[in-house]
């Protein structure tokens, strides 16, 4: 199959753009005689005008080869699917050699199997996904019509979705989170084989699962990619109990907070919010619920240790009943932060927090989230300003301050790339 070449004239993508670490590690691959371009999310988003998040490599170069050529700055991981990871301080540039394979078949069993640009590109989830930049002349490789579609803003599969999606039943998320964070159409069979194939998320791998609804968290598209999980019927094979919430009134709620997180995200620069966070929007609405009809609405006002056995509770029912479940610190820092807010803003009215609370490691993520609340309620902006400006007062006066953990992350094949839904 001959590919469409788009030139610069064409796309205009602007070199500037392009990561200049990225542009390295491709320069100096075709210098050593190998093939190597640009490939997936990153040359999507550069049609888009987006700056990429990520820089993937594809190239006919071995993986030995590589690390020939990049030496210490070279990590070789993964066995089923050897890459090569191009290590610049705190940056990775992920570099994949040309892969072949049967593409038509239930199950990828052999992902080491070397191949041509063409038979790499096939193996990819979405047209969109399936182009290659060369840098060296600055040039568009296309050979799935995917310029065309990002173009009419539409959705489809590389192959045959039926076959795809058994293939890798998370292309279906990555379908519908496509779908949030660009407003593409997505074509007639594409749609149809995902309500033929929705059953089969439940044979993807827990742990890409609960990274992919994280990574949306994240993303700045988080509202209407939930709202597509619940009418796409997804959420309540995985999120049974959070599927069935938001779909009453109540849910609302949750998708408040969302609005909230997503205008955080998209005008906060480089700094997410943590996950432990993000969990707490989707699992505080549901606490309030149960807090009204356990307490509230029987006359009955909660010990601080009533409040603590409901927000276990809450969180053990949510999540047991789910197909992938949160880490045990994750949840941990979830209750905290859960419980903290009637601290914070207790039902009794009268607010008293104790100092050595304010200074637990975890209270900037209670914080943060009434932040979040704000946003949603301006009434507790007053609120939040106290709170903060108290917190405030003890980092001056009092005590050390530690660097809050890292956020617990779900490990997975691949951060974002479309390789950890096409191999």
């Amino acid at each position: 199959m001959q590919p469409k070449i788009y030139t610069f004239n064409q796309h205009a993508i602007d070199p500037s753009l392009i990561d200049s670490d990225a542009l390295y590690v491709l320069h100096k691959l075709t210098t050593a005689g190998h093939k190597a371009y640009l490939v997936g999310g990153g040359v999507r988003d550069l049609i888009l005008k987006k700056t990429p998040k990520d820089y993937d490599i594809s190239t006919s170069a071995r993986p030995e080869e590589i690390k020939h050529l990049f030496h210490r700055s070279c990590l070789l991981i993964g066995r089923r699917f050897r890459l090569a990871h191009i290590r610049f301080k705190h940056k990775v540039i992920e570099v994949s050699t040309f892969r072949s394979g049967d593409n038509e078949s239930d199950l990828i069993l052999h992902d080491n199997q070397w191949g041509t640009p063409e038979e790499d590109v096939l193996r990819r989830d979405f047209t969109i996904n399936g182009l290659y930049y060369d840098a060296a002349t600055h040039t568009i490789i296309d050979y799935v019509d995917g310029w065309e579609d990002i173009q009419g803003k539409l959705l489809r599969t590389i192959g045959d979705p039926l076959v795809r999606f058994k293939q890798d039943p998370v292309r279906m998320i990555r379908l519908l989170k496509f779908r949030a964070r660009f407003g593409f159409e997505i074509d007639v069979h594409s749609k149809k084989a995902l309500m033929l194939c929705r059953k089969e998320i439940v044979k993807s791998s827990p742990a890409r699962i609960l990274e992919e609804l994280f990574r949306m968290l994240e993303s700045g598209s988080a509202t209407s990619f939930f709202y597509l999980m619940v009418k796409g019927g997804l959420l309540e094979l995985l999120f049974p109990a959070l599927a069935q919430f938001l779909m009453t009134p109540r849910g609302e709620q949750v998708y408040r907070f969302l609005k909230a997180v997503d205008y955080i995200n998209l005008n906060g620069g480089k700094d997410l919010l943590e996950r432990s966070v993000l969990a707490s929007c989707l699992l505080f609405p549901i606490l309030q619920e149960e807090m009204e009809k356990q307490f509230i609405n029987q006359n009955q006002m909660p010990h601080m240790g009533d409040i603590m056995m409901l927000t276990s509770t809450v969180i053990k029912d949510v999540v047991t009943s789910s197909f992938t479940h949160f880490p045990r610190r994750l949840s941990s820092t979830i209750g905290f932060i859960l419980a903290m807010q009637y601290r914070l803003t207790p039902l009794s009215g009268r607010r008293h927090c104790h100092p050595k609370l304010l200074r637990n490691k975890e209270f900037i993520f209670a914080l943060k989230f009434l932040k979040l609340r704000s946003l949603v309620d301006k009434t507790l902006e007053e609120t939040y300003s106290q709170s903060k400006s108290l917190w405030k007062q003890q980092v001056k006066h009092g005590f050390k301050r530690s660097h809050p953990p890292v956020h617990p992350q779900v490990h997975s094949p691949k951060k974002d790339s479309e390789h950890a839904s096409t191999h």
